[in-house]
């Protein structure tokens, strides 16, 4: 049984697991508000569950919701982020959603049951159709944003990276 939760102060010792295996593994961590930064486990809480409505963001940034896909043991499989609108670098680079597996969970289908789980979430938001973008190289992502909808828009070059933009229609 698997539930996407938005993160609490009891996860710290799931998240620090979770988050060790990325740094482990010298995987850049996605999506990258996961990343501690040298923050303690409540600082990062506090920048998670801001109240999205009102608050204000740092320049480039928008509201965004975090949330952890965890098993019935409440260990953190994943993180994926739900951008709640779109600014001009994540139309073309970051799309509406980013997530990620922790690197022992990979090749199990969790990716696409949590993005399915987070499209919910984008719907309930209002966003009727949402944008998600990947690496060209990371054709594990292409297949589970394709596994949930998504068709290819096109592809962006930047420097030594190509970005494939996929749209899925929510409503």
């Amino acid at each position: 049984m698997y539930q996407l939760i938005e993160p609490t102060l009891d996860l710290e010792n799931n998240f620090i697991d979770y988050i060790s295996e990325w740094e482990k593994a010298g995987d850049r961590i996605v999506p990258s508000a996961t990343n501690r930064c040298g923050k303690a486990f409540s600082e990062l809480i506090q920048e998670w569950c801001i109240d999205k409505t009102n608050a204000p963001y740092k320049k480039g940034f928008v509201p965004a919701s975090l949330y952890f896909l965890i098993d019935e043991h409440k260990k953190i499989l994943g993180a994926i982020q739900v951008r709640h609108e779109l600014n001009d670098f994540l139309l073309d680079y970051g799309g509406h959603i980013g997530y990620g597996i922790r690197p022992s969970e990979r090749r199990k289908g969790l990716a696409t049951k949590m993005l399915s789980m987070a499209l919910e979430k984008a719907r309930v938001l209002g966003i009727r159709r949402a944008l998600i973008t990947c690496d060209k190289n990371n054709r594990g992502s292409a297949q589970t944003i394709m596994n949930n909808g998504g068709v290819l828009e096109n592809e962006i070059i930047h420097e030594d990276r190509i970005t494939q933009r996929y749209w899925i229609q929510l409503d």
